[in-house]
């Protein structure tokens, strides 16, 4: 769910443009008002699960979350629904590192373990994938509120499982929770946004850019400096000196920052410029789910056998191949090859987001688990927000000069991946085969 709402709106933005009357810079904010809370009160919010309990926590996101939802389904213009969408990331933020801890108390031998986080990036690569089919389908049918409201059945069953079959609660009230630094944090990253949205716009406002600015370089060094002091911080950097544990936050980044890209340039492409429906656009990207899925079980299920190296390193050369093959095949206008590429780079980001949250959670301190796991989803939702910031800021382009405009972003794109692979082989080097607790 948490994913799905990630790039369901990817091929719903014509509709919100239309029935909703949102400019392009409402439909932007719209979509990143919900990765940008998430991205910002992550860490914060592991944290605060080890103190009162995940399962709790997991309880209380869910319930946020639905109501967010309804808020969002039934928002009467676009500010309100930019709002919505912010409390949708809250709802995420507080639920998001729970899923992964609770797994964690859960499964405690490591082999059933890595192949449990695999099955769990697997669906949320399944969700982030399919986002795109399942605006496209619930568009051919229903107003655009459909999008958010398919998230309060899902809400429901997951309370009820819940109730049913989660491990106890286990609170830790000697755990400390600073609500000062989750807020440096979210006004660093809410700066770093502007920032790049501005520094893209060819009309940008040194007003707005200078000032965005200066929160973002104030914010970060409040934020280090907080940390430094505090007994029980939100992020202790000294662990990121373990290889394996940056190695797998570069590569969910890094993963999630290709793979929103790709999804969301090509539905806009395939809807604005090739004429195609919400459902048809979507369709067309399905098809990294397609192999995005199988792999990302594989990776958890022999990772213990191959190692990061292979499965994060080999996953971006997969991505890279496979989003040249799209970018050729685009210009030359044959759509079963540019399906073959979308299938390459399925592969590839599948294999990388089952493994990386291994290396993240596995690597990291027992005691702490909270903030692993919010570091681990800080990862994908940061990697996304900077794809929606970075390239969503040319979406102008993709009218202004359609024969280049994709092939030139997909381009982009490819370099980018051939960079984090070039990264990650450095960071799991030594390639080992499973995550040990420092």
């Amino acid at each position: 769910m948490v994913g799905v709402d990630n790039s369901i709106l990817y091929t719903t933005l014509p509709a919100l443009q239309s029935q909703l009357g949102a400019t392009s810079t409402q439909s932007l904010w719209i979509i990143n008002a919900y990765p940008l809370v998430l991205a910002g009160l992550l860490l914060g919010t592991g944290t605060l699960g080890d103190r009162i309990g995940h399962r709790l926590m997991f309880i209380i996101g869910l319930s946020i979350f639905g109501i967010a939802s309804l808020t969002a389904a039934f928002s009467p213009n676009a500010w309100i629904l930019i709002g919505a969408r912010a409390f949708l990331g809250f709802g995420a933020a507080v639920l998001m590192p729970a899923t992964l801890a609770l797994i964690r108390l859960t499964f405690t031998e490591e082999r059933e373990r890595n192949t449990a986080i695999g099955v769990w990036a697997s669906v949320a690569v399944l969700g982030a994938a399919a986002g795109p089919v399942v605006g496209g389908l619930l568009l051919e049918h229903f107003w655009w509120g459909s999008v958010f409201l398919i998230n309060v059945p899902v809400v429901v069953v997951a309370l009820i499982a819940t109730f049913a079959i989660a491990p106890p609660n286990l609170p830790d009230p000697n755990r400390h929770w600073d609500v000062i630094s989750s807020m440096q944090a979210l006004l660093t990253l809410t700066g770093l946004v502007i920032v790049i949205k501005e520094a893209a716009n060819p009309a940008r406002s040194w007003w707005v850019l200078l000032p965005a600015f200066l929160v973002c370089i104030l914010g970060a060094t409040a934020f280090a400096r907080r940390q430094r002091k505090l007994e029980d911080p939100l992020l202790a950097f000294d662990i990121f000196r373990n290889p394996v544990f940056s190695g797998g936050v570069i590569a969910a980044a890094g993963a999630m920052f290709v793979v929103s890209g790709l999804e969301l340039m090509t539905t806009q492409h395939f809807q604005l410029n090739l004429g195609y429906s919400p459902l048809e656009a979507g369709l067309v990207v399905v098809a990294v789910t397609i192999t995005a899925f199988p792999f990302s079980i594989l990776g958890g299920a022999i990772l213990h056998r191959v190692g990061f190296f292979p499965l994060i390193t080999g996953g971006f050369l997969s991505i890279t191949a496979g989003v040249s093959l799209a970018a050729w095949f685009s210009t030359q206008e044959f759509l079963p090859g540019f399906i073959v590429g979308l299938l390459l780079v399925g592969a590839g980001a599948g294999s990388i987001m089952s493994v990386s949250s291994t290396a993240i959670i596995g690597s990291a301190p027992l005691r702490r688990a909270g903030m692993a796991s919010g570091v681990e989803a800080v990862s994908y939702e940061f990697g996304t927000l900077l794809s929606v910031a970075i390239l969503g800021s040319l979406l102008p382009l993709l009218s202004a000069d359609v024969d280049r405009a994709y092939t030139t972003i997909l381009v982009i794109i490819a370099v980018s991946a051939a960079a984090f692979a070039a990264v990650t082989s450095h960071s799991f080097r030594g390639n080992p085969k499973g995550a040990t607790h420092a």
